[in-house]
């Protein structure tokens, strides 16, 4: 039986986690489905999705498991309208790290930091979609 469900979160980590909700939210388009918070005001987990995907994020702390994370992440995003998509971005403030570009592989992209330095890449390119049909397993 195949889900169509995601079964690939990727997970963040921010210093100051509900700003970065906000931010997440107004630049690039994600929509709050779960927050929950601690008493002290920090971000336990959260997931935000856009489309069909899920991003879980929490406050930035230091553990035994992966230390303290804030500002390491990097991630690529497939969007249908990266030139919408940038300018939304642009106007809620990130840093546009890579302008709005053709790549020789056929997408449009661009890059841009969140509030704690993540780079996100933006773009058309779809590694699963290309494959289809190819008779290479995705």
């Amino acid at each position: 039986m195949t889900s169509e469900a995601p079964t690939l979160y990727p997970t963040m980590r921010y210093r100051d986690a509900p700003a970065a909700i906000e931010f997440l939210e107004r630049a690039f388009g994600f929509v709050r489905r779960e927050v929950i918070a601690n008493e002290n005001g920090t971000i336990a987990h959260a997931e935000l999705s856009l489309g069909p995907s899920i991003l879980m994020l929490g406050s930035d702390r230091d553990d035994q498991l992966v230390g303290s994370r804030a500002g390491t992440g990097w991630i690529y995003v497939a969007i249908e309208d990266p030139d919408e998509h940038c300018a939304r971005a642009r106007a809620a403030g990130a840093e546009i790290v890579t302008e709005l570009h053709d790549t020789d592989y056929g997408s449009r992209d661009y890059a841009a930091r969140d509030l704690d330095g993540n780079l996100w890449h933006f773009g058309t390119y779809r590694p699963a979609a290309e494959r289809e049909g190819s008779g290479i397993a995705a």
